[in-house]
């Protein structure tokens, strides 16, 4: 008996040790495909850079070297820092983390490719201050090593499951490398002026926006003696406000290339956007409430479209703004090969380089996003559909905004200023009730 025991307690002990094992290689077979497919990216932005060389000359290696870090940089946003668009939408169970990565894949894209050449040539010319102070070969290296310094820590950061600010990393190390190789008179302390008081200033704005978007929606639809009618009346003109904003910023910045709108257009085109959006929101809302009973559980629900709206437009937006943090350096060294061997005064951005930092936030949301998603939307702090809309749409506006301005604002910042601004808006609203039924008890 005891060596028939002894012999079952070995079988279980093997059979752990194989389960184990078997999880320890599953796990590893999770890092090492991601890793692969990432590699394989590297590679065909090298290779088709490379298949340019006649175009950059004797410069064609540097390019191709400064293609792949700018691909790498990308990555690492795509795997960090988009984690604050659609963790909302994830966190508020709207939507699952695969949809989050297909939605925001496809509007990062479209927003880098559209509308993001404006905050690359802040990134790539208005830190350092081009002049006699820096030779050619010293802002190669210097673009080179803050784009490289940049996305190493950024990959740290990611491996820790850390959300950081991509933006921050980027200026940081242009910042650094331009103190390092000519001095502090290098850097044009006017833009890092204005970009560090946008770094304040954001945070506060995505506080501001959320905040009133939430108060907003609980006096009038959550704490209203008849939630339904409050719902039918005030979510289609919340909808159709987050319409109007889309429709003034691709007026604004994605589509100037193609016409150049004033003032007045662009107020006219908001407003027909609006309309438009209000006519289709009015009937859906009402058919949808007509469904539903008087209960808050079953009105949040009537924000789930367009919490995913805002996540979408969110994501476009962080497109437009973040793509600066992975080429904008690349296009500043570019340039200096297109210019004949002269810092240009203006910086133009090529379309393939504006593809590699697109396509590389997407494949790097796709490969390694889905657990900082997770982080963000559910591990910080808790949401429901409104309050994730309300993060949502408050960080879309407000990293709009910054992008028409041409500052590169962090979006972790503003998306975290946005959950404070719910967070902080929700407990005291709580807390005033309380007090009220303190005192009518009392």
């Amino acid at each position: 008996m005891d060596l028939q025991k002894a012999s079952e307690k070995r079988y279980v002990n093997d059979l752990r040790r194989f389960a184990f094992g078997q999880k320890q290689f599953l796990n590893f077979k999770g890092v090492l495909v991601p890793i692969g497919l990432a590699i394989i990216f590297l590679a065909a932005v090298g290779l088709i850079t490379a298949s340019s060389q006649a175009q950059f000359g004797e410069h064609w290696l540097l390019v191709v070297i400064a293609a792949v870090i700018g691909g790498y940089m990308a990555l690492n946003i795509g795997a960090n820092d988009v984690a604050n668009n659609m963790g909302p939408a994830v966190g508020g169970k709207v939507i699952t983390v695969f949809w989050a990565i297909i939605i925001a894949a496809i509007c990062e894209s479209a927003g880098a490719l559209i509308a993001g050449g404006e905050v690359v040539k802040t990134v790539s010319k208005g830190i350092i201050a081009p002049g006699g102070q820096i030779d050619i070969i010293e802002f190669r290296e210097l673009m080179l090593s803050a784009l490289l310094a940049a996305a190493l820590w950024i990959n740290l950061a990611t491996i820790m499951s850390a959300p950081v600010s991509t933006t921050h990393s980027i200026v940081g190390g242009v910042l650094g490398a331009g103190i390092a190789a000519a001095g502090v008179g290098l850097v044009n302390w006017g833009t890092m002026a204005k970009i560090a008081a946008s770094w304040v200033i954001s945070p506060v704005l995505g506080a501001a926006f959320a905040a009133g978007f939430l108060f907003f929606i609980k006096t009038r639809v959550l704490f209203a003696e008849d939630r339904l009618a409050a719902a039918a009346r005030w979510v289609p003109i919340l909808i159709s406000v987050m319409a109007a904003a889309f429709a003034a910023y691709m007026s604004m910045k994605g589509l100037k290339k193609i016409w150049k709108v004033s003032a007045m257009e662009i107020i006219a085109v908001s407003a027909i956007a609006y309309l438009l959006a209000y006519l289709a929101a009015k009937p859906y809302i009402a058919k949808r409430v007509a469904q539903l009973e008087d209960r808050k559980k079953q009105i949040y629900t009537l924000f789930d479209v367009p919490l995913i709206a805002g996540a979408a437009l969110l994501s476009f937006a962080h497109g437009a703004n973040d793509v600066a943090n992975a080429v904008g350096p690349l296009a500043a060294i570019v340039s200096t090969v297109s210019a004949d061997q002269e810092i240009a005064s203006k910086v133009t951005i090529p379309l393939w380089v504006m593809a590699v930092g697109a396509f590389g936030i997407a494949f790097g949301l796709g490969l390694f996003g889905p657990k900082l998603i997770t982080v963000v939307g559910e591990k910080i702090t808790r949401l429901n559909s409104p309050r994730a809309y309300c993060v949502a749409l408050s960080a879309a506006i407000t990293v709009l905004i910054a992008t028409t301005l041409g500052l590169p604002v962090s979006s972790t910042h503003i998306a975290v200023g946005a959950v404070f601004g719910v967070g902080f808006l929700r407990e005291f609203l709580e807390t005033l009730i309380d007090v009220k039924s303190d005192r009518a008890i009392s």
